[in-house]
Formats: structure tokens, C-alpha cells, sequence
């Protein structure tokens, strides 16, 4: 087996990863800490599993803005094809040169012609500051596809059969999530470091508010956690991640002045927004009268927690 391209972050710390974390308000645990940590020092892909709405995302988002590197996105979907995902030519161009050209000896196989899609540009994009590579959700992608996912990462390279081997300088830090609609090859999971994001705890999710709505009252952000925290152990069809809580609180705080006096959440903002929080029809009519009084309690003991 033959060395690795060279990371870029061999010397990154523990509070460097932190630091990253905290300026984009992602209230990060000791393990995903730890564990991306490891994967910059590493140079290990990341794979992030866990529910919609859990993070995964936002994780590459911020190791990007974090250490000022490029994010480049590779959205997954059913069919995805190594034409989208690699690179391929632009067939146009080659064709109006082809049509135009005065010398038959000109070549239509060389860089002028050559449409980067997101693996490629991510391995040519390294430099002293290599680019965060982000193959999001690639449980919707098809088998074949992550077969050809695990061949570039395993030597961060690709071979153009037109230009040649095309092999990354200082590899990309990638990151690769899942929602676990499919089981994925244990070749895959061999080859990243893993790391699951459970939904989050009452004290994690309230901090969450806290940090991302600052604007809304501490108090309450206990109670819309305590809510949410209710709702997750409902049989839902969509049970609201961390996301839905964010954008459910930020509305809360657009409608503050229609609140009672005392600062309490009224029955009726509560219904009025859920559309924020839940996504599915038979989820919000499962909240009947019944549910939610148990959501009111639910916000009645984090108001108390919170004042005791």
C-alpha cells in the first residue's frame, strides 16, 4: 500500500477544533470534538449518521468557515452518475471547435474542455489551505456510486484516461453523512473515521436556542426544548431534529408580543407554529388537546427549572 498524500492538518489542536465550533455557535459534545479532531490530524474522511435535522451538515459548514477553507457540496440523490459527480467534457465546446477549428490536429481533450464536477475540483482544489469536501446524504446515492466514492477517496486521486492521473496535492477534508435509509458497505465504513449524532439532549438543545436565537428568552427556549424533547417520543413520522427546534424558536421570537404578560407561551402561539416544528400532516394532527396540555406541563416544569 502506497503513502498517502500529506494532510494539511497534522498540527491542528483540540482547542483549535473548538475554537472553530464555538465562533459558529455549534455546541459540540467531547466526542464530535474529539473525533473530527482526529480526522484532520488523521486525514481521515468523516462519517457523520444520525436523524434529518441532527447537525450533520452544519458540522462541514463550520469546519470550513472554521479554518477558512473552501466548502464544496456534493448533493446525493438516486442516480447520481460519475459524469456529475467527477468531471466530464463539454461537448459544445468541443464541437464548435471541431466545426470551426482550422487545424485538424487540434485536440478537444485537454484542460479548456474539461467541466469539473465537485470530487474533481476538491482534489485540484488543495493548496497550503485544502477545501472541505462535502458528499452529503450518501444513503440516497446508488450502490455503483459509492463504490466509485470509496476508489477516490481510498488514494484521493482519479484517473482522466485523456489527461492522465489527476491525484490530489494536500487531500480535501471530507466529510460524508447519512441518514441511514440504507445500510452502507462495511469498504466504505472501513475507510472513515464514524461519528453518530444522537438528537439532541434537553441541555444540549436548549443551549442550541440560546446560542442561535439570542434574541428569544432564556426561559422560553427551556420550554420550547422541553416541548420538542415531548414531541420526540411521540410515534411521528418526522420527529423534529435540532433544526426544526432552531426555526420553531425563531418564530417564537417574531411573535413574542402576542405571548402573555408573564412571558409564558400561549396555547395558541404553540399551535400556530408548529408548521416549524413538525412537517407532516398526521404529525400535526396528532397534537390534539390531549398532547397538548402534556406539551404545556412539559414547558411548565423547564420554566420552573429554570426560575428555581
Amino acid at each position: 500500500m502506497t503513502d498517502g498524500p500529506t494532510t494539511a492538518f497534522g498540527d491542528v489542536t483540540e482547542t483549535d477544533v473548538r475554537t472553530a465550533f464555538e465562533a459558529a455557535d455549534y455546541v459540540a459534545e467531547d466526542e464530535i470534538v474529539t473525533t473530527t479532531l482526529l480526522a484532520l490530524r488523521l486525514g481521515k474522511p468523516l462519517l457523520v449518521e444520525g436523524d434529518p435535522g441532527a447537525g450533520k451538515t452544519e458540522l462541514a459548514k463550520v469546519l470550513a468557515s472554521g479554518f477558512g477553507s473552501e466548502l464544496i457540496r456534493l448533493q446525493c440523490y438516486e442516480g447520481l452518475t460519475a459524469e456529475h459527480a467527477l468531471y466530464e467534457w463539454n461537448y459544445t465546446k468541443q464541437l464548435l471547435t471541431v466545426q470551426t477549428g482550422d487545424d485538424p490536429d487540434t485536440s478537444v481533450f485537454d484542460e479548456e474542455y474539461l467541466l469539473e464536477r465537485p470530487l474533481l475540483r476538491a482534489l485540484r482544489a488543495g493548496d497550503e489551505r485544502p477545501p472541505v469536501l462535502l458528499v452529503d446524504e450518501i444513503d440516497r446515492a446508488d450502490d455503483e456510486f459509492e463504490a466509485l466514492l470509496l476508489e477516490v477517496l481510498s488514494d484521493f486521486q482519479v484517473s482522466v484516461p485523456e489527461l492522465g492521473t489527476i491525484r490530489a496535492e494536500r487531500p480535501p477534508v471530507v466529510v460524508v453523512t447519512s441518514n441511514r435509509t440504507r445500510a452502507l458497505s462495511d469498504a466504505l465504513k472501513r475507510r472513515c473515521l464514524y461519528l453518530h449524532v444522537a438528537p439532541p439532549s434537553f441541555e444540549k438543545e436548549t443551549a442550541i436556542l440560546r446560542r442561535k436565537v439570542p434574541d428569544l428568552d432564556g426561559v422560553v427556549a427551556a420550554e420550547l426544548s422541553a416541548m420538542a424533547a415531548r414531541l420526540r417520543e411521540e410515534p411521528l413520522r418526522k420527529p423534529p431534529g435540532a433544526a426544526e427546534t432552531i426555526d420553531w424558536a425563531r418564530a417564537v421570537a417574531a411573535l413574542r408580543e402576542n405571548g402573555n404578560a408573564d412571558g409564558r407561551l400561549s396555547t395558541e402561539t404553540i399551535r400556530n407554529t408548529l408548521g416549524c416544528l413538525l412537517k407532516e400532516v398526521e404529525d400535526v394532527e396528532r397534537v390534539d388537546g390531549d398532547l397538548l396540555d402534556d406539551l404545556l406541563e412539559a414547558a411548565e416544569r423547564a420554566r420552573a427549572g429554570g426560575e428555581s
